[in-house]
């Protein structure tokens, strides 16, 4: 496994990439990308980093939406992200309460994007919306950053300790510019 984890990134789907919604994002056509994020995605990839995604899809065990359906929801995404794409994909289709290893907060995904990279994911950056974003990153020893779309805005009003001293920012595009000047 290769130990360098510079130039790779993990990011949450909805709420960071794309807008999210409490009733579910069940197909393509709702799938609609958050403003910046996409070119935020194209800078990383210029720029010759890594791109994996870890995202809880628990409509899918709901019976919202089938995996055909989250398969063309990622279509998309590389549709737009074009001629760039995400390296790997890891998503769990469980609810909370089913207590998978593969559901953030537990760290399933992460585990699977370092075998199918074949890469260390400890001290590279995460950014997600969530809680349980930033518990899967810290339990992986990944730098988590929280943004304030899709549920962050909520997530940080919730003064978890954990959030304490963890990087915020308004979006996944300013991550990048931020991470972007960082590494040069």
């Amino acid at each position: 496994m290769q130990l360098s984890p510079s130039k790779i990134i993990v990011l949450d789907r909805d709420g960071v990439i794309n807008q999210d919604s409490d009733a579910f994002i069940k197909s393509a056509e709702e799938w609609r990308p958050l403003d910046g994020s996409i070119e935020a995605i194209q800078q990383l990839k210029a720029d010759g980093w890594r791109v994996a995604i870890a995202t809880n899809q628990s409509g899918i065990k709901r019976g919202y939406y089938d995996r055909a359906t989250l398969s063309a929801m990622h279509q998309k995404m590389h549709t737009l992200l074009a001629p760039y794409r995400i390296d790997w994909i890891s998503y769990s289709p469980y609810l909370g309460e089913d207590n998978s290893p593969a559901r953030k907060p537990a760290v399933g995904m992460f585990q699977a994007i370092e075998q199918a990279l074949n890469i260390s994911l400890q001290g590279a950056p995460m950014v997600g919306d969530t809680l349980a974003d930033m518990q899967a990153a810290m339990a992986m020893q990944m730098q988590p950053y929280l943004v304030k779309t899709g549920k962050g805005e909520r997530t940080l009003a919730s003064q978890h300790p954990l959030l304490a001293n963890i990087p915020l920012y308004d979006d996944l595009a300013s991550v990048v510019q931020h991470l972007l000047k960082e590494k040069r």
